[in-house]
């Protein structure tokens, strides 16, 4: 079976100046809410190319990062994580981008061993809280607070004040929006507790004052803009709103997931509606 891309298209959004969100949005027209897939383009001397998307979404992916910057011109390719959402396109982004240098860590290397064969040659580990130039810039990888892979590293630029937060600060929503200013300030508040809490539901184990450490070691860097893999943009006085509610993660109960009973609702429904 072929793996599933999204029902529309969403055009690169311009987030800072060269810096441009692709997007796909799954679920969207099919469920209550749906939930972004993103990744990030820089533009510059060395463009870079920040996580790479689904598999079901590749020509679109492709197409879209290949609108803002020639295949051959790509210098670096950062990849937060390991997470199938993020690495769905690196294989054939690194066959079509030759000078391009995946910028990653030992251990995503060797998560990622048994599924795509990258030379060391053309890899580059930058771990928590380490830099790595990029021509006119220079970013900066740090862990974010919300995570589910051990892998994770959010990158931030300092030239645009852009955060490139990965799986953290996460919210479904009802409806297509380029920014979560757009939403429902309720329907974002309980949006974002239940998704950030169901990718790292470690977080009930956490005494809130460590944690409220972790959270401001992010905060310090001073992010203008929030890229997250999963939300639209963060901007103005919601990104001070977002690392508050971060904060309140620590110690919260996991959310709770679906099951069987669902699962056996949906399968009735979808026999019922190709009956």
């Amino acid at each position: 079976m072929d793996p599933k891309a999204p029902a529309h298209h969403h055009a690169p959004l311009e987030i800072a100046p060269e810096t441009f969100l692709i997007r796909s949005l799954y679920g969207e027209g099919e469920a209550p809410v749906a939930v972004y897939v993103n990744s990030m383009v820089i533009r510059g001397p060395e463009p870079i190319v920040v996580d790479t998307g689904t598999y079901g979404n590749r020509e679109r992916w492709l197409d879209d990062v290949f609108s803002l910057v020639e295949p051959e011109d790509i210098s670096w390719v950062f990849l937060s994580h390991d997470d199938h959402d993020h690495v769905g396109n690196l294989v054939p982004l690194l066959e079509a981008a030759p000078q391009a240098t995946l910028v990653t860590t030992w251990f995503s290397g060797e998560r990622l061993v048994g599924d795509m064969d990258v030379p060391l040659t053309r890899q580059r580990w930058v771990n928590d809280g380490e830099t790595f130039d990029a021509g006119d810039r220079t970013l900066v990888a740090v862990r974010p607070p919300v995570y589910d892979s051990p892998t994770t590293r959010s990158l931030f630029d300092p030239s645009t004040g852009v955060l490139w937060a990965a799986d953290a600060f996460a919210t479904a929503v009802p409806v297509a929006v380029d920014k979560v200013a757009d939403l429902d300030p309720e329907f974002w508040a309980e949006s974002f507790s239940v998704l950030n809490r169901v990718v790292s539901p470690w977080h009930e184990l956490v005494d809130p004052a460590k944690f409220e450490a972790v959270v401001d070691r992010t905060a310090r860097l001073d992010p203008t803009v929030i890229a997250s893999g999963h939300s639209p943009v963060i901007t103005g006085r919601n990104v001070d709103a977002a690392f508050r509610m971060t904060s309140r993660l620590a110690g919260a109960e996991a959310a709770p997931l679906p099951g069987q009973p669902d699962l056996d609702a949906l399968v009735a429904a979808a026999t019922g509606a190709a009956a």
